[in-house]
């Protein structure tokens, strides 16, 4: 069974020959990060007559004991420098935030865990507390994996490192903004750099942040770079950035969008913000009245609306006016060959642009949508939706996770 052990057996204290003559005190311990999910350890620093020296791992016994021993024959007096990929557990990871991937949240680390395994010394997990975790119990419930763990690498001077896009990516966008509120501008722009390997994911936790963090993260980008972020968001979240953004910038982001992207910003801007108009988002799917089912469902398939948003298709007459709203559900459930109108619910619930927030709550709440259209006032063209979230999104206040707790650090 591995023997599990806290860094902070170690720290500051004394390492002795195989004599038991003392040569110095242990400052910290050294740690590999690499693509294993329990980082080996390397080796120590060890303080000897006031200069920071480096001990190798297999030069070191005693660990059980608490007390190290240097096995070796002679020490290598050398300064201690850094090598790429090293961390330092006590200097980089004690009393710093670090990201908890099990529940996406920040958390403080208050001690290290270490244990030999497979023949070697490896970090093993994190703990929340100042009490002993593993078999024991701690403020926060116990020590967390550290394969569940991503140090900011910003706590890591000159070590050539970053965050792993792939383990951050497993987290949904939201929780990734959170993150980013949560931490400092330094490590929340950490955070923005590795999903700014998929921009896609980038647009989407841009579109999860808090006005204030959009802002502060656009404000180190030029107009071009803060177009191209905008152009990968939803219209309506596009729409209501730019409205934030200093008004010398503007219109310069806003003509740096491609055309089609720019077209439905346009459009969008020329509406109130509190109202249907400017709540309402310009992409969703349409098909011919008399289409069939598999007909409507090929269209969909092809169709770039992001999938959260197809509670339902709209189906247009000749004239390009809306006829009736069939559900996606109702879609896959029924044959190919049915007429997809047969489907649909006519007449059929929406809104008209002028309305405002409440009004657009109360007719979606009275008739259990997830997504109401939004009309002219002749009825005689869709001009967008507007999908639950984005109502509600409007209808809570700003800040509201952190005022719930929801974006505390965990201590």
């Amino acid at each position: 069974m591995a023997e599990f052990l806290h860094l902070s057996t170690f720290l500051r204290r004394p390492i002795v020959d195989q004599d038991g003559e003392r040569l110095g005190r242990v400052q910290d311990l050294v740690a590999r990060l690499g693509d294993d999910s329990h980082p080996p350890i390397v080796g120590a620093v060890v303080r000897i007559e006031g200069r920071d020296v480096f001990v190798p791992v297999r030069k070191i016994g005693g660990w059980s004991s608490g007390r190290m021993t240097f096995e070796g024959k002679r020490v290598d007096l050398r300064r201690f420098e850094r090598r790429p990929g090293e961390i330092l557990l006590a200097q980089d990871l004690l009393s710093r935030n670090l990201i908890n991937l099990v529940r996406g949240r920040l958390m403080v680390a208050h001690e290290i865990e270490i244990a030999e395994m497979n023949g070697r010394w490896e970090v093993v997990g994190v703990g929340p507390g100042r009490r002993s975790f593993f078999g024991g119990t701690s403020r926060s419930g116990g020590v967390v994996d550290f394969g569940s763990i991503l140090p900011f690498v910003s706590h890591v001077p000159s070590a050539r490192l970053r965050i792993p896009y792939r383990k951050l990516a497993k987290l949904h966008p939201a929780q990734i903004a959170d993150l980013v509120e949560q931490a400092s501008h330094e490590e929340g722009e950490e955070i923005i750099e590795a999903v700014g390997l998929d921009r896609e994911l980038e647009a989407d936790v841009f579109e999860e942040l808090d006005t204030e963090h959009q802002l502060e993260f656009l404000e180190a980008r030029s107009d071009s770079e803060a177009a191209r972020l905008l152009s990968r968001m939803e219209p309506d979240n596009a729409a209501d950035l730019i409205t934030e953004i200093d008004q010398e910038r503007r219109l310069n982001v806003l003509e740096n969008l491609p055309s089609e992207q720019q077209s439905k910003v346009r459009q969008l801007l020329s509406y109130n913000a509190d109202t249907a108009g400017g709540l309402m988002n310009t992409d969703f799917v349409t098909a011919p009245r008399d289409a069939s089912v598999g007909d409507v469902l090929d269209i969909v398939r092809s169709s770039s609306v992001p999938a959260e948003s197809l509670y339902a298709v709209f189906l247009l007459g000749e004239g390009e006016e809306p006829v009736a709203t069939v559900a996606l559900g109702a879609l896959v459930k029924s044959r190919d060959s049915e007429r997809a109108l047969d489907l649909a619910r006519t007449p059929f619930s929406h809104v008209h642009p002028q309305w405002d927030v409440h009004r657009v709550a109360s007719t979606m709440s009275d008739y259990n949508l997830l997504l109401v259209p939004v009309l002219d006032d002749d009825h005689g063209r869709l001009l967008g939706v507007i999908t639950v979230d984005d109502l509600l999104e409007e209808l809570l206040p700003q800040g509201w996770r952190r005022e719930f707790g929801m974006t505390s650090v965990e201590e």
